[in-house]
């Protein structure tokens, strides 16, 4: 069954003469459960495309169906019910509030999104990353790699069908980049979710069962990772 569908995509920013497009009639479709790398040089449009398909960024022109609803065409309230509802979101930067605990991190978004029970899945995803300990702990008192494990177990907390991610290992070292691309991988399988993401790591890649390569807003080739 389909998770994501894009269908002649394209993105532009700016104006006039300024104007910029980023993705050029872009189409593709994401089986769910599957796991996909989009890799390319910088500026390529893989990240715009990750954001597209997350419902992050409008699209100029074409369709974005994501598990059967078309989200280029919901209003700002809908989108951002039905990304809370289904896609979980992990960036490079970890964007942890740093006034909060690992533990109001993660649960703060559930409170906002109505769940009742909010700091009992929090502690349950926290230690499910292998942050028993670190609950209580505020951002600038974690590693980075830490810090990006509050931001995944924040990611997965929704329950999501689809989780996306952008560089999630850029800012680490290759040890701990190693540990939390374990981690993704890991409860993506156990969950049955979709995964989505965006790296410059060839080895990274190599773990998707796909590959994309975009080169100047464009897909320029799709791969079975193992070829």
């Amino acid at each position: 069954m389909t998770a994501i569908e894009l269908r002649d995509v394209n993105v532009a920013l700016g104006s006039g003469p300024a104007r910029v497009h980023i993705l050029k009639g872009v189409s593709l479709s994401i089986e769910k459960g599957e796991a996909v790398g989009l890799v390319g040089p910088s500026g390529s449009g893989k990240s715009t495309l990750l954001m597209v398909l997350a419902g992050l960024e409008r699209p100029d022109s074409g369709a974005v169906t994501v598990l059967g609803e078309n989200v280029a065409v919901l209003g700002e309230d809908a989108l951002a019910r039905f990304r809370g509802r289904n896609i979980g979101v992990v960036f490079q930067a970890f964007h942890l509030i740093p006034t909060m605990t690992a533990l109001e991190n993660v649960a703060v978004p559930l409170e906002l999104a109505g769940e009742p029970d909010a700091f009992e899945r929090a502690e349950a995803e926290l230690r499910a990353v292998g942050l028993a300990e670190r609950l209580h702990h505020h951002p600038a008192q974690m590693s980075g790699g830490e810090q990006q494990r509050v931001a995944l177990a924040r990611a997965l907390s929704n329950r999501p069908e689809i989780l996306v991610a952008d560089e999630p290992t850029g800012n680490l070292d290759e040890t701990t980049g190693k540990q939390i691309a374990d981690l993704l991988f890991a409860k993506t399988a156990e969950r049955g979710a979709t995964l989505v993401l965006v790296t410059h790591d060839p080895a990274l890649a190599a773990r998707c069962g796909r590959v994309v390569r975009l080169r100047s807003g464009r897909i320029e080739t799709v791969t079975d990772a193992a070829a």
